[in-house]
């Protein structure tokens, strides 16, 4: 086993300098994103057989093509001296995404013109009889796979050979995702913006609900008691959350209800879109046959917003399962984190998709992407590149805009003297300590199928408690 920089040895105790100590970060160059899947790109960005599209995090460029016999990865480099075959621009520099067809040209080395067709055979070396004989064995003049595989919508990579397959490093949530169509998902826009800060305390905003009632005030006043039974409540152990509050009428709390998707759907598009708002506004006086009870009145008032947005979507043409039953069947939350840096936010059927990559020890590129069904022969074009803003751009939804206020900020108080550790709850912020645990487990060299037992446990985990990893 491997020495671990700044090692976690108390759960609810993260230290700070796993945040910017250039050691700790050139341990997870070393050993985390060589071994670990990446989500590369959306399926649907490479539609055509010879579509192509560039994938860079931490220095390295892997090139994802759609062939004929389904979709591959080469690590982007000519096997001549070196210069990447297609794209190239390092991720900082520039953050326009690579991509193009090579169905007819094959990929093309700019730099003495050695050429490769989509399945990375070497299909011409300039001036070959320059070379010794052995310079020119397929092994050596053929471009160098990297391991992908399709889950969700998107391709994933992983540099790793022997690591357990991307389904088994998900475990569980793979299937429940599935249930709900994930994979017939569509980008409408994604944005993106350089941090100053960490990787990690870029993902760790979104972590929790916690921060909901100080970071994103609007929605906590639309529902107190809703968000303050998850987090303020000490007699409401289970930390449910009550969908009704007992000084309002029923009417009332449908419109409380209807004002915190109309504020989630403002703030964020994907995780609660706005086709979706409308029908729920639709119902808002729908009461008739409802319990007098209120709490059991609202879990049924939200039972027929799923319902007519499953019927009503469908009948449009769109791939929708039926809500109630997967919701049921194959639960999911509000966030799903798939290890290590890809985020999944769910309300009814469409999502919002967060992707969060190094740049430097206290620097970070974030990608936000909204996600839903279109009816078949309906989809747009696929969405290839972020539109890049500043990070305090005003031009962000207003959810992820709040959230980006905090984060830089934090990362300037990690440097504070005495600060030491990040203090967690135990209760509520057990998803940070559990995949910061996990990276020290790939940092020490633990045994990948140890690793993807312990991933398997981060499915479900948003809000959730500490967990026993099993190294």
């Amino acid at each position: 086993m491997r020495p671990v920089p700044f090692p976690i040895d108390d759960p609810e105790r993260i230290p700070v300098k796993r945040y910017y100590d250039p050691e700790f970060y050139q341990a997870e160059l070393d050993h985390l994103w060589p071994n670990v899947w990446q989500m590369a790109c959306r399926e649907e960005q490479i539609p055509e057989v010879g579509d192509w599209i560039e994938y860079e995090n931490v220095g390295r460029s892997v090139i994802i093509v759609r062939t004929r016999t389904g979709v591959k990865a080469f690590n982007n480099a000519c096997r001549h001296r070196g210069v990447p075959f297609a794209g190239g621009s390092p991720l900082g520099s520039s953050h326009a995404t690579a991509h193009g067809n090579c169905a007819k040209s094959g990929f093309v080395c700019p730099f003495h013109g050695w050429r490769w067709n989509m399945d990375g055979e070497n299909t011409m070396v300039y001036g070959k009889h320059l070379f010794s004989e052995r310079q020119l064995d397929e092994d050596d003049i053929n471009l160098i796979p990297c391991r992908a595989e399709v889950f969700g919508g998107c391709v994933w990579i992983n540099h790793d050979d022997d690591a357990p397959s991307v389904r088994e490093s998900i475990g569980p949530l793979a299937e429940r995702l599935e249930a709900h169509n994930l994979h017939k998902l569509r980008a409408e826009w994604c944005y993106g913006t350089v941090l100053p800060a960490n990787w990690k305390i870029a993902m760790e905003a979104f972590m929790e609900g916690y921060h909901v009632m100080q970071t994103h005030p609007q929605l906590q006043h639309a529902v107190p008691t809703m968000y303050n039974s998850m987090y303020a409540m000490a007699d409401n152990p289970s930390r449910a959350p009550m969908l009704a509050d007992p000084a309002l009428t029923l009417e009332e709390n449908i419109a409380a209800q209807i004002k915190n998707m109309e504020l989630l759907s403002e703030g964020m598009a994907g995780m609660l879109h706005e086709k979706e708002v409308e029908i729920a506004r639709s119902l808002q006086h729908a009461t008739q046959g409802l319990p007098e009870d209120k709490s059991q009145a609202m879990m049924m008032w939200l039972g027929m917003v799923m319902h007519q947005v499953s019927a009503q979507l469908k009948e449009r043409g769109e791939p929708i399962p039926d809500l109630i039953a997967v919701s049921q069947s194959d639960p999911i939350n509000a966030v799903e984190f798939l290890f290590p840096n890809y985020f999944l936010l769910p309300y009814f059927s469409s999502m919002s998709a967060y992707r969060i990559r190094p740049l430097g020890p206290e620097s970070c590129f974030f990608e936000l992407w909204s996600l839903t069904f279109f009816p078949e022969g309906q989809e747009p074009e696929p969405v290839m590149e972020p539109i890049v803003l500043p990070f305090d751009s005003q031009d962000f939804p207003p959810i992820p805009r709040q959230d980006y206020s905090n984060i830089p900020l934090q990362q300037k108080g990690l440097h504070a003297s005495g600060f030491e550790f990040m203090r967690l709850s135990s209760q509520v912020e057990g998803l940070i300590s559990n995949y910061q645990r996990i990276i020290d487990g790939y940092l020490a060299g633990v045994p990948g199928e140890k690793l993807a037992a312990a991933n398997n446990k981060l499915g479900g985990n948003f809000d959730g408690k500490i967990e026993d990893l099993g190294f």
